[in-house]
């Protein structure tokens, strides 16, 4: 069976209520404004990691001699090379005190014909005094994404994962004003696997070379295969293809790892030991609030009820356990509630009475507001309707946060106030770290969450939505020694664990695999690790899971 410790009904879900609809897409975190277009793509980088052309300073031609002039005016490109740069470190972990050494710099993917396409960004963390383990003489290594599409590895890597942390208040806020510091991370997996941050094409420093167009990577397919060959390509530089091998993705990186299982697997033998999915979708039917899809209206709810309880909108005799509400919840959608969505206006007015009457109960909404919506509650009306009497709103990324809107009459919220609390101290931090601890030196505005790699292409999936869930349940399959890991936030509006729950209820792995699958949740949002209570959960969580798949 799956290790879910949070059981429910899925007899409605059993139905299928997800209709196809055109390319579709995830939702993501706010985007960073649109580059200026008149800017050029690439920037020479201080230690030339770009490949770019510069040009001297335009002279008058001579008409006598044109090509001289022509060749005079421009430099030969310089060679496109790896360019990594070694610093040694320590850092304290657990009750143990670390030596590492970090690399940071770019890989460059290549043709063929060896002609360069790309330089991809990571920084990897190897420890220095790893002891051999009965278990395996060999150290893991963890390969480490976000998601977006769009985003870079830092949230991973500063929140949670690396051997440095933002430094916060237990709930995630800044400990101060700017400009933010780093700390050891006590709860860093650098004690149990090596670790490589990986930047897609688009984000952090990543970037396409001159002469390529970087729209090759800005899709389902060119992405999964870009990360695949970095992934190739750094094992077999560092010797590491005797390594036991992890894959870290939160959000849309949780597709791409699904997604990646199999790619590794089927296209280089590459057989993973686990994957690690923080706040997962694998599915977009689950999370694209369309009239004609109704699956995200019922796998939200429990996610809304959890905020509800969280501000403290909830009847009194739900505010007293959270767990135990959150069951009742559960058992509504996929009952009563999957019940009514599915018959519609063939329900009668008594019936429809009772199920508003129970919305109002779960979400501390009114029942005016539910009827007015049809007893459909999309995500962006709920966040601003929830505190609307304070003129506060709640937050996608994480619900615990709250917001204020100029128009508080607005249908939807106007930005996520969870984003802005963590945008300013991961971007200030990662930009003083990678220059002054890692040494590494780029011109390049280091893309944290960017629209540069919009619009993202889902072409596989056109008239139907995306998903890598199946490629993962074939991966495993045919892999039976894979273990996945699943850790989802109860107070996560953007890939909700409900959600998460009957995507891998209806995976169709066989019986005997199902135990391969790990689920834990945690009172915290989408980054879930911003709650440190949750971060040192996550921390013992993962352990276990990591040493139960060598």
């Amino acid at each position: 069976m799956l290790k879910i410790k949070s059981p429910f009904n899925l007899f409605a879900l059993l139905l299928g209520f997800a209709f196809v609809s055109s390319t579709a897409f995830a939702q993501q975190p706010t985007p960073t404004p649109t580059p200026n277009p008149a800017l050029p793509v690439d920037r020479p980088a201080t230690i030339r990691v770009q490949t770019t052309t510069d040009a001297t300073p335009s002279s008058s031609p001579d008409p006598a001699r044109p090509d001289a002039t022509a060749n005079r005016n421009q430099r030969p490109a310089a060679p496109v090379e790896d360019r990594t740069v070694t610093t040694r470190h320590t850092a304290r972990i657990g009750d143990k005190t670390i030596r590492y050494t970090a690399t940071a710099g770019t890989l460059v993917l290549r043709k063929e014909d060896s002609a360069p396409r790309a330089n991809m960004f990571f920084i990897a963390y190897t420890r220095d005094d790893a002891p051999a383990t009965a278990a395996t003489a060999r150290r893991p290594v963890t390969f480490s994404f976000n998601g977006g599409p769009g985003s870079s590895s830092v949230w991973l890597h500063l929140g949670a994962l690396g051997p440095k942390r933002v430094v916060t208040d237990k709930d995630g806020n800044p400990a101060g004003a700017p400009p933010f510091n780093l700390a050891d991370n006590n709860y860093s997996i650098l004690d149990e696997s090596d670790l490589v941050f990986i930047d897609p094409v688009g984000t952090g420093f990543s970037r396409a070379v001159a002469g390529e167009d970087p729209r090759q990577f800005y899709s389902f397919n060119g992405d999964i295969e870009s990360v695949a060959e970095f992934i190739r390509l750094y094992t077999a530089r560092y010797k590491r293809w005797g390594s036991p091998k992890f894959l870290a993705g939160e959000s849309y990186g949780t597709m791409r790892a699904a997604a990646l299982s199999g790619y590794l697997q089927n296209r280089f033998g590459m057989y993973l030991n686990g994957i690690m999915l923080i706040s997962s979708v694998l599915d977009f039917s689950t999370i694209r609030f369309e009239r004609n899809n109704l699956m995200p209206y019922m796998l939200y709810l429990p996610s809304y009820t959890a905020t509800a309880w969280y501000h403290k909108r909830l009847a009194p005799d739900l505010q007293n356990d959270l767990n135990r509400t959150l069951r009742e919840v559960e058992t509504f959608v996929t009952g009563e509630y999957a019940q009514a969505l599915m018959r519609g206006t063939m329900i009668s007015p008594q019936e429809r009475a009772t199920v508003v009457a129970k919305l109002a109960r779960y979400t501390g909404l009114t029942p005016e507001y539910i009827e007015q919506s049809d007893m459909l509650l999309s995500q962006p009306r709920f966040s601003k309707e929830l505190l609307r009497a304070g003129r506060r709103t709640v937050g996608r990324l994480d619900s615990r946060f709250t917001g204020i809107d100029f128009d508080a009459a607005g249908e939807s919220i106007e930005y996520d106030p969870s984003y802005s609390v963590i945008q300013g101290i991961y971007s200030t931090t990662f930009n003083q770290y990678v220059r002054a601890d890692l040494n590494y030196e780029n011109d390049l505005p280091y893309e944290v969450l960017t629209s540069r790699v919009q619009p993202w292409s889902y072409a596989q999936s056109e008239n139907r939505y995306v998903s890598s869930a199946d490629t993962l349940r074939a991966a495993m399959t045919q892999n039976p020694a894979l273990r996945v890991f699943v850790a989802s936030g109860y107070y996560d509006l953007a890939t909700p664990y409900f959600a998460t729950m009957h995507t891998f209820s209806h995976l169709g792995l066989d019986p005997s695999l199902r135990k391969n699958v790990t689920m834990d949740f945690y009172e915290a949002g989408h980054m879930l690790y911003m709650h440190e209570p949750s971060l040192i959960k996550l921390k013992t969580d993962m352990n276990v899971f990591m040493r139960g798949a060598l």
